[in-house]
């Protein structure tokens, strides 16, 4: 179950829109509660912000915990003359979500216009008009009368478009739903880690942050990763659950726990940092389930950046990712946290560089 001050983040995360490139309100958001934990912070030059806690260990190692903090969502293309206006897609969009979905859409201003996808009622459909929708032939209805008026009111083409969701408790906290759980979970776990370890002394430097346009090509985690050059980075990210029929031989049950991610389409696992991790969960005494993806995560461009960075994944499942409405076992949350906080309290230089041998040796 989360505290408190998680459920809190987790609302405020999740409500606000970032999508690719278009971050700011998330950073912005990041970087003052960074702050007002008494971290110092830094960034990038795409938008990738860090909080860090340097040790007191002369020549210290660098662990990097990073997460991505853009959404899947879609841009302004163009404004009809009668005030409706057309979309691009803006990551991976599952075009079977679109029919009537409310919307939000927001100016370079901040301005903020409700809306809803245009919907043709059935009685008017013709049998070749019947299919699925894509995201370039849909209108979406700000409630502007004509193109006039949406340019008075600042709307230009390449201006952010969210889906309009309210997060809410589901089961008394077991489960919670909104959008953007992809990848706001990782924000909401690097905010209660560096709770958790303010104030205590690590022996080595901890990095603990989100990157920027994740769903359009890992592109911040490569400028970031750069940037901080770690010994060890950490990739948090939340991946489709493959439960919703039922079938519990399937991998990726919502409440099955941590995800020991050994293979997706970007990054093959190294063996020694799964068992650790494996071990770790173990010792935290948490669920946990092993996971193949056909997708990827910010693990895929920092694990061959520079000479190869030691790189691992540290994920949980949620229903319906990339869609509006999105439903997450808190449980899973839980366990992530549990075993993260053991990773990181055992971990020091030794281990680091026995990790970062280990594979090496026949």
């Amino acid at each position: 179950m989360l505290n408190p001050k998680e459920l809190k983040l987790f609302k405020v995360l999740s409500e606000l829109n970032a999508i690719s490139g278009q971050e700011n309100q998330v950073a912005a958001y990041l970087l003052k509660t960074y702050e007002s934990l008494g971290f110092k912070t830094q960034t990038d030059h795409l938008g990738s912000v860090f909080a860090f806690k340097k040790s007191k260990v002369l020549n210290a190692k660098k662990v990097l915990i990073l997460g991505h903090m853009d959404e899947v969502g879609f841009m302004v293309s163009h404004i009809q003359a009668n005030g409706m206006i057309k979309i691009v897609p803006i990551g991976g969009i599952n075009n079977l979500v679109l029919t009537s979905q409310r919307m939000h859409l927001t100016t370079r201003t901040g301005k903020v216009f409700l809306g809803a996808i245009d919907t043709t009622p059935p009685h008017l459909l013709k049998d070749v008009q019947q299919g699925i929708p894509t995201v370039e032939s849909v209108f979406v209805d700000f409630g502007f009368t004509h193109k006039e008026e949406a340019l008075k009111q600042g709307v230009k083409p390449g201006d952010m478009v969210t889906y309009a969701t309210d997060f809410a408790v589901l089961q008394g906290g077991t489960r919670i739903l909104g959008k953007a759980f992809d990848n706001r979970y990782s924000l909401v776990m690097g905010l209660s880690i560096l709770e958790a370890l303010k104030n205590k002394e690590l022996p080595y430097d901890l990095y603990v942050g989100a990157s920027v346009q994740e769903e359009v090509g890992l592109r911040g985690a490569t400028t970031s990763s750069t940037m901080i050059a770690p010994d060890l980075a950490i990739i948090l990210d939340c991946s489709p659950a493959r439960d919703s029929s039922g079938d519990v031989s399937e991998q990726g049950q919502l409440g099955g726990g941590l995800l020991l991610r050994y293979i997706d389409a970007s990054m093959i696992a190294r063996p020694t940092l799964l068992a650790w991790q494996e071990q770790m969960a173990k010792a935290a005494k948490v669920p946990f389930q092993f996971y193949s993806s056909p997708g990827g995560t910010d693990a895929g461009a920092v694990h061959k950046n520079l000479a190869g960075i030691m790189t691992l994944t540290h994920c949980i499942v949620a229903r319906s990712i990339h869609s509006s409405q999105t439903i997450l076992d808190t449980r899973d949350f839980d366990a992530s946290k549990k075993t993260l906080l053991m990773m990181l309290k055992n971990l020091n230089t030794s281990l680091l560089e026995n990790l970062a041998k280990a594979d090496h040796n026949g």
